[in-house]
């Protein structure tokens, strides 16, 4: 829901999102095990996953910065002053523990500049950028109630839950289990490959849609997605309920006629069985009816099993005269995110 899905996702998504991510996790842990062994270690360190990702400079540089703002939060739960809060980010001499280790790591590997380079970037990462946009528009039309479930949903995590995490991922039976900092970007990439998922769902939402007349549809960003279904949505209504579409009114009696009618009913039509339970009951049968077709629109809303199934499919396909004729493309894809 907070990274761009309906209200209420489907149930058959969710699973289908849930075997993908336990997946590629699961593939990544067991590249991470090999790469630790070919390099003496006991257990699966940071060094590894830093090592598996060195090649993807984006996905990369921003798992730098979650390792820096764990770090800073660390440093506010201990309680350190703020002009030791202030200082420089990439100094050794302080106490950022994860982002001395990565900046060491990637130093002994790096041997033309380009990943220590990254600790210096302050490029803006427009795949963050989008997801903030699209958050923003998602939450222009919301109520209060709606706005605090959002703001719930977004603070969900996987490092909330780690012994839940270890477990899910079957640590216990590896033998090269990964340490503390290990899982923490574990769950980290977890979460991530949860919001790619989506972004590349919407991409294929919204090509799955197009707009009859609008030959500029399928170059839409996936940013507008959520935006223009909200804007669409309110349009109807106000339209609805504007006067030109208003039904017209129920013609009324005459007052002399409603009173002598009004004096002449007997005291049990107002009770049970009476005009104005059976009007309650119509009205709940509309209640019903209108429930039932807000659940039927939350769920043409939202991401369905397909639209995944089709995100993996494009994210895999080799583009090029030889794609064809490739290995690669007839294999399953194994890591399609972090390789």
């Amino acid at each position: 829901f907070s990274l761009g899905d309906a209200r209420r996702p489907l149930h058959e998504t969710a699973v289908l999102v849930e075997d993908i991510v336990h997946t590629q996790l699961i593939n990544l842990l067991q590249q991470a095990a090999e790469v630790s062994q070919m390099r003496g270690a006991r257990v699966i360190s940071a060094e590894d996953l830093l090592f598996l990702m060195r090649k993807d400079k984006k996905k990369l540089r921003r798992l730098l910065k979650y390792m820096f703002f764990r770090d800073y939060k660390s440093k506010i739960v201990k309680g350190i002053e703020e002009d030791d809060l202030l200082e420089d980010k990439f100094n050794s001499n302080n106490t950022n523990k994860r982002q001395k280790l990565a900046q060491d790591f990637l130093n002994s590997i790096d041997q033309t500049g380009e990943l220590l380079a990254m600790f210096e970037d302050d490029e803006i990462d427009d795949v963050k950028q989008e997801r903030m946009e699209r958050a923003e528009r998602q939450t222009r039309t919301m109520d209060s109630v709606q706005y605090a479930e959002f703001c719930e949903s977004r603070q969900l995590s996987f490092s909330k839950k780690a012994s839940k995490f270890r477990d899910w991922l079957d640590c216990s039976s590896m033998e090269i289990k990964p340490n503390a900092v290990a899982m923490e970007i574990l769950a980290y990439l977890a979460y991530e490959t949860v919001a790619q998922l989506v972004d590349l769902a919407l991409l294929v939402k919204q090509d799955m849609a197009p707009k009859a007349g609008d030959p500029f549809s399928h170059a839409i960003s996936a940013t507008f997605i959520q935006y223009h279904n909200s804007t669409e949505s309110a349009n109807v209504k106000t339209s609805l309920d504007s006067p030109e579409n208003t039904p017209p009114p129920t013609p009324t009696p005459p007052a002399s006629a409603g009173q002598q009618h009004i004096g002449k009913t007997p005291s049990g039509a107002l009770g049970n069985g009476g005009i104005g339970q059976d009007s309650s009951k119509s009205k709940q049968r509309k209640r019903k009816k209108s429930t039932a077709a807000c659940g039927m629109e939350a769920q043409s809303d939202a991401i369905q099993p397909s639209h995944i199934r089709e995100a993996i499919r494009r994210y895999g396909h080799k583009i090029g005269p030889l794609s064809p004729f490739t290995v690669c493309n007839n294999r399953v894809i194994k890591s399609y995110i972090y390789n």
